[in-house]
């Protein structure tokens, strides 16, 4: 009889441990804050819902570094979270945000300076985004045409005009090339430039009776 009033014991108490954890467990959930699961791993450390209430503390700080980070909304802010959170469920978006602040303050800075070399250099940096596309766009209206001056069948006679045209209209044509059409007839066209520039260009040699046309690169 004592040994069966021992096990009855035992098994009272022990439901009503279990009674207590999942009544303690019902009042985490309804709070749903890390304190409230850190307090009922305090209290039962080693139930069946301890490990729930652990993976809940780790979510719960995930997403309040997260909220920090957008309210934020920095590329230091980013990182931060990065770094306190590295393995968050928003790692992704916090490194996207990251990229997407940089390319914004790069394509300012090349939009202050407007050059096609800034822009070119912008491009392989940032392939892609919206900022490229406008890096793009910008970086044909700078470089995309050219001065188209004479056609030669005779090569020879081609390189001959453009060493003239170079010494004497280098300051405004660039630099001068001999264009193979593959028809046997040889083209001088001026370096790649904008189109005002080409207009200034054209405009300078017809007033030297000149004859020039500005054409627009076929791959702009």
């Amino acid at each position: 009889m004592k040994i069966s009033y021992g096990w009855c014991l035992i098994s009272v108490l022990g439901l009503a441990a279990c009674s207590s954890a999942q009544r303690d467990w019902q009042q985490s959930n309804a709070s749903d804050t890390v304190s409230a699961y850190q307090e009922f791993l305090q209290q039962h450390p080693n139930t069946p819902e301890s490990v729930e209430a652990r993976n809940r503390i780790r979510t719960l700080r995930d997403e309040e570094a997260w909220t920090r980070a957008r309210q934020v909304n920095t590329v230091q802010s980013y990182q931060s979270y990065i770094q306190e959170q590295p393995s968050g469920i928003h790692m992704a978006e916090a490194k996207d945000n990251i990229a997407s602040s940089e390319r914004a303050t790069g394509w300012l800075a090349v939009s202050a300076t407007d050059t096609p070399e800034s822009l070119e250099g912008f491009l392989q940096k940032y392939p892609d985004g919206p900022e490229a596309d406008k890096a793009k766009a910008r970086l044909a209206q700078l470089t995309g045409f050219r001065v188209q001056l004479a056609t030669f069948h005779s090569e020879q006679q081609a390189e001959k005009t453009r060493d003239k045209l170079q010494g004497k209209y280098g300051d405004v044509l660039g630099r001068v090339i001999v264009t193979d059409t593959g028809s046997n007839l040889h083209v001088l066209q001026s370096a790649t430039m904008g189109q005002g520039e080409a207009n200034n260009a054209c405009a300078k040699l017809r007033r030297d009776h000149l004859t020039c046309e500005v054409i627009r690169e076929s791959n702009s």
